[in-house]
């Protein structure tokens, strides 16, 4: 199983892209799980995820997630700008995965 979460400032914008990935999901074999939060809330997904991607708004906030997570292997990233303001469910689903895979 994959776990991958999205935090931005309230976990609101990063819904619709969590749908689009979770509608790329389907074709895979592999159980992937995908969640959206606000950074206040990301503690409750903290002990599962293996990947935490940021949404561009948020990334002043990716030195501190680092430190928190780097150090237990969960890779974290900024999404890119172009594929979060597209919705690009499927790319930024396809980073995702590839971040786990490079991370074990």
């Amino acid at each position: 199983m994959k776990n991958i979460v999205l935090v931005c400032a309230a976990g609101m914008s990063t819904s619709l892209l969590v749908s689009k990935m979770k509608e790329a999901a389907k074709n895979s074999p592999e159980k992937i799980t995908i969640n959206a939060t606000a950074g206040s809330d990301l503690a409750k997904f903290a002990d599962e995820m293996q990947v935490l991607l940021l949404g561009p708004q948020v990334s002043y906030m990716k030195s501190k997630y680092e430190s928190e997570f780097g150090s237990k292997g969960i890779p974290v990233e900024v999404i890119n700008s172009v594929d979060y303001g597209m919705m690009h469910g499927e790319k930024v689903l396809e980073r995702a995965l590839e971040l786990i895979d490079n991370s074990q």
